[in-house]
């Protein structure tokens, strides 16, 4: 399957660079590019992409403030989002994951990694290195846990794994550290994003980091 691509930086050399790293994969094709956020939301409208590669800080109109624009847009409930940000991690970040993004890329990564995010993000999964998230559920413990729609329907098996999928692993890792079927982890999974009504599972971290809940000992 191909997956469409478009781009939304400020910086022209860094527009072209993405460019040519989706040209030159097979299954990715580049749909457009735009310089600022009130362009990502014309080009996104236009093109329908899978994905969008957003710079976080852009003038005018940010990378956060076009993540929230996104939300708020039911002809836009598709789009998957990849923040591109030369910072690990800062409150823009924090940000973002809290607006929608599905994942964060830096803009130092190989052009493999950068390939490889798309792909994983257009799958519907979330793009949260550990390192990465161990820092954001640090941001988030800062703000003090909140009441998430829809946590009282999980069952505890389902809000164990919603606590597990909050520290970036994948299913596969879930299931070693348990040491349960991969395909059982993905039920519980599948079954607590229904449930919460999460767009992808870069949302039920969100949902999990905000109600507080981490994965027993």
């Amino acid at each position: 399957m191909t997956i469409r691509v478009a781009v939304a930086d400020d910086e022209a050399v860094v527009r072209m660079g993405l460019r040519a790293l989706i040209e030159r994969e097979a299954d990715l094709e580049f749909t457009g590019e735009a310089g600022d956020g009130a362009g990502a939301l014309d080009l996104l409208r236009r093109t329908r992409p899978d994905v969008l590669l957003l710079d976080i800080r852009m003038p005018g109109m940010d990378g956060v403030e076009t993540l929230r624009a996104i939300a708020a847009d039911p002809g836009l409930a598709g789009a998957r989002v990849v923040v591109v940000t030369t910072f690990a991690v800062d409150e823009y970040v924090f940000a973002a994951l809290q607006a929608g993004a599905s994942g964060f890329v830096l803009k130092d990564n190989a052009p493999d990694e950068l390939a490889n995010a798309v792909r994983v993000v257009a799958r519907g999964e979330a793009l949260l290195s550990p390192a990465v998230t161990r820092k954001v559920i640090g941001l988030f413990a800062r703000h003090g846990a909140e009441p998430v729609e829809g946590l009282e329907h999980l069952t505890p098996r389902e809000r164990e794994m919603v606590a597990w999928v909050s520290t970036g692993r994948s299913n596969e890792e879930i299931a070693r550290e348990l040491v349960i079927s991969p395909d059982t982890v993905r039920t519980h999974v599948s079954r607590a994003m229904v449930k919460l009504r999460a767009r992808d599972r870069a949302q039920l971290v969100v949902f999990a980091m905000r109600a507080g809940l981490t994965p027993p000992g």
